[in-house]
């Protein structure tokens, strides 16, 4: 397999289900695939941040407000590996529940990864609102 194939499928499998852990409320997957060296940054539908200590506060606001994730989809449309860096570009649609309220989205979200120790590891996210 190649590199390329090898990135899509993590994409599709640790990627996907530590974002619909996320979205029930348990943030531990998603920290375990964020780089643990600066920088990471957010760009995020609902906060910014810069700097791991910030991310984690994100993380933390997140899995204290998401609960009962029914569906999360990624539609990719857009990804390249180049040595130990990766990018990937597409749109998520989640159905889930925030601060207990029902809640659908509809993102444009945007990734950057580095291989670190062998690993993919996310080290940016940029994610906004896409008007259905």
């Amino acid at each position: 397999m190649s590199d390329r194939e090898d990135f899509i499928q993590w994409v599709n499998t640790t990627l996907h289900d530590a974002e619909v852990a996320l979205h029930n409320g348990d943030a531990d997957p998603r920290r375990a695939i964020w780089s643990q060296g600066e920088p990471v940054s957010i760009l995020g539908a609902f906060r910014n941040a810069y700097g791991l200590a910030e991310v984690e506060l994100i993380f933390r606001f997140l899995e204290d407000s998401f609960s009962d994730c029914t569906s999360y989809e990624f539609e990719l449309q857009a990804c390249d590996v180049i040595g130990d860096m990766a990018y990937t570009a597409g749109i998520e649609r989640i159905s889930f529940r925030r601060d207990g309220e029902p809640t659908g989205l509809t993102l444009r979200a945007t990734q950057v990864y580095r291989r670190e120790g062998g690993h993919w590891k996310v080290a940016h996210r940029h994610a906004d609102a896409l008007a259905v």
